[in-house]
């Protein structure tokens, strides 16, 4: 290791020294009593790495002999996994402490998770992929069975932990055949082999064999199952967990995989990818409809959001890229806000996540009725949100590669899925008012509630910059 190497993954370093020095600080002065100053602590860390890899970075370096590389591409995953980090837990931090749920633990758990996902999105090499992505997976097993008197989050993290296994070793299989048959983990050397767009029947298995064990971590339809039990049975902020950072590093090392390493054959596995988001999309939009508990609607929201991001990554131009970068950040946006007023659900000092209970709420609380109006309208993909201009990226990046099939069945799955995010609008404002909900929201979960709103409807204007970032970094990827 060079001084430049460490240069590279400075970040990373430095996020590991800090997880460290925390669970140590935390063991030698009480555990608990400081797990509120370590979680804001993180907190802060969080916010000030993404500033730092956002306006620091530049260009394309390679390091530790390629096993990491560091580019635009790399630098855009990790600023939005770092944010969408530190919005959870600023959220999630009362939620944690009234119900005796925040321990030491779990912001040094998610930091070591978010290590894994920024290895991840800097993957040059099959060994450095399967490091950052068995840290997060370890990490996410732990995080989801954090409750440990709960019957329902031990099951959801002991389903998560035997699928995820699963997941892990069909992936390393396929490694494995790429590996034998091309001779090399490097990403740049299994692309040296294929040129001239020919691949060999071994590495084409592997291929195939590493998509399904990336498709488990994106909840992509027929490797799903884990997603809606997972969903209920961890603690709510663990769930928005779930929803947001690791489906951005999944999504982003899915990409850096099929175009670092397959990028010479993406006829090979655009049409892979394409029935994948085909079948998540479809499969979202139906099994949703019949939730009654918001976070397991939440779960197949997931999935079917996933399809559609997908559809940027089946085109495999560019555009595909740029397109499916600005999805999972709007995606992400999206799921903060949403998760902010589900953490705010309760009665009788309780969680509650039964749907009917929102009978009438806009009678009670206008302006949050209204927030989550805006966001479910911009899930469902209704103009003017920028929900729908997410939407139609990822079709019109789908229609330019020629790939028609998709968009049409792309946009017949929107349609369907509108449905359940309008059911929530629906009993909000015209429901049967049952028991009285309460909606118990701190400032940071109302500034998280309202503030993604109103970035659904300000982005369509100005997105801030991250529309010109996703460029830049799809340009970085896809040479």
């Amino acid at each position: 290791m060079t001084s430049a190497d460490f240069s590279t993954a400075l970040p990373e370093f430095l996020l590991a020294v800090y997880a460290l020095g925390a669970l140590l600080v935390a063991v030698y002065t009480g555990k608990d009593k400081v797990a509120g100053s370590v979680l804001w602590t993180t907190v802060a860390v969080f916010v000030v790495m993404a500033a730092w890899i956002g306006l620091g970075g530049q260009g394309s370096r390679p390091a530790f002999g390629g096993l990491f590389v560091d580019d635009a591409f790399a630098r855009f995953g990790k600023v939005t996994i770092l944010l969408s980090a530190a919005a959870v837990l600023a959220m999630s931090a009362e939620y944690m402490a009234r119900r005796d749920l925040l321990r030491f633990e779990y912001p040094v758990i998610v930091t070591l998770a978010v290590i894994g996902m920024m290895i991840m999105v800097s993957a040059g090499d099959l060994m450095s992929l399967y490091m950052g992505l068995e840290l997060q997976s370890l990490s996410l097993y732990v995080v989801a069975a954090i409750r440990r008197d709960s019957a329902k989050s031990t099951e959801a993290g002991l389903k998560y932990f035997v699928l995820g296994s699963l997941s892990s070793g069909i992936l390393l299989y396929g490694a494995s055949l790429v590996y034998g048959f091309s001779g090399t983990t490097g990403f740049a050397g299994i692309m040296s082999t294929l040129q001239g767009g020919e691949i060999q029947t071994g590495v084409l298995f592997g291929l195939v064999f590493i998509l399904i064990g990336l498709s488990f971590k994106v909840s992509a339809v027929p490797f799903h199952m884990w997603t809606p039990d997972v969903y209920e049975g961890a603690p709510t902020p663990v769930t928005a967990f779930f929803a947001t950072a690791p489906k951005v590093a999944a999504m982003a090392l899915l990409a850096r995989v099929m175009h670092d390493a397959f990028g010479a054959v993406p006829g090979q596995w655009g049409q892979i990818v394409g029935v994948l988001a085909v079948a998540s999309m479809f499969l979202g939009a139906f099994a949703a409809i019949g939730q009654t508990n918001i976070k397991r609607l939440m779960a197949y929201s997931s999935i079917a959001h996933m399809g559609f991001a997908l559809l940027g990554l089946a085109s495999g131009t560019e555009a595909g890229v740029k397109s499916m970068l600005l999805y999972m950040a709007i995606y992400v946006t999206m799921n903060v806000g949403a998760f902010a007023f589900i953490l705010s659900m309760e009665r009788d000092g309780q969680p509650v996540t039964d749907i009917a209970s929102l009978g009438q709420l806009a009678k009670r609380e206008p302006v949050k009725a209204l927030a989550m109006l805006m966001l479910m309208f911009s899930l469902a993909g209704v103009p003017p949100m920028l929900g729908f201009f997410a939407k139609l990226g990822v079709l019109a990046a789908a229609l330019q590669a020629g790939m028609t099939w998709l968009v049409v069945l792309g946009v017949i799955a929107s349609v369907i899925g509108a449905y359940y995010y309008l059911r929530i609008v629906y009993v909000m404002y015209f429901g049967t008012e049952g028991a009285p909900l309460t909606l118990r929201a701190n400032m940071v979960q109302n500034i998280m509630l309202v503030g993604a709103a109103v970035v659904m409807l300000a982005g369509i204007v100005n997105t801030f910059g991250v529309e010109g970032a996703a460029s830049v970094a799809a340009q970085a990827l896809v040479r």
